[in-house]
């Protein structure tokens, strides 16, 4: 390679924080590495689930929102807590119930509802992705002390707290 593809074609990855320049805003420059590294680790996880287990990522979402809800959920309150549409949740459990990971049970309360509930081998492939995944996030903030990652906990937790007051004082105006 050329030196001038060199400095063309950076051996960097490209990624959300290429946008900088020495102008940016230090908050602006904040959310865009908060951003980017948020991509980067999804991204590794994405593809070592698919890798290990051939699952996707909302796959894996859904079974963990069902393994804390062992009665089940309604698709509804799936949708909301995933952030993603009924439509994408009834996909994602169609798939699950088709390999007897999920199943839909009549809801207690409203006959004409549903719930989903994971099936005994949707827990057992759960715990064995969960118990994997687990060691995966450890892998990849092992760069990190436990002092830092308190840290960063503690600061992430004050920006979350702020944002949450701010939406709490939009929705009273």
């Amino acid at each position: 390679m050329s030196e001038r593809d060199a400095t063309t074609y950076p051996t960097d990855p490209i990624d959300l924080e290429t946008r900088l320049t020495q102008d940016h805003h230090q908050s602006l420059k904040l959310w865009l590495r908060m951003l980017s590294t948020t991509v980067m680790i999804e991204n590794e996880i994405r593809n070592r689930l698919r890798s290990e287990f051939d699952t996707t990522l909302p796959r894996f979402d859904l079974m963990a929102q069902l393994e804390r809800h062992p009665d089940g959920l309604r698709m509804g309150e799936l949708s909301k807590r995933m952030m993603v549409t009924g439509g994408n949740i009834t996909g994602i459990t169609d798939q699950l119930e088709q390999e007897g990971l999920v199943m839909r049970v009549t809801d207690k309360q409203d006959r004409r509802a549903y719930s989903v509930k994971l099936t005994p081998a949707g827990r057992k492939a759960f715990k064995t992705m969960a118990s994997v995944h687990e060691a995966w996030i450890a892998e990849l903030f092992s760069g990190l002390d436990a002092e830092q990652k308190s840290q960063m906990i503690s600061l992430l937790s004050s920006v979350k707290s702020d944002l949450s007051a701010g939406n709490k004082q939009n929705e009273k105006e």
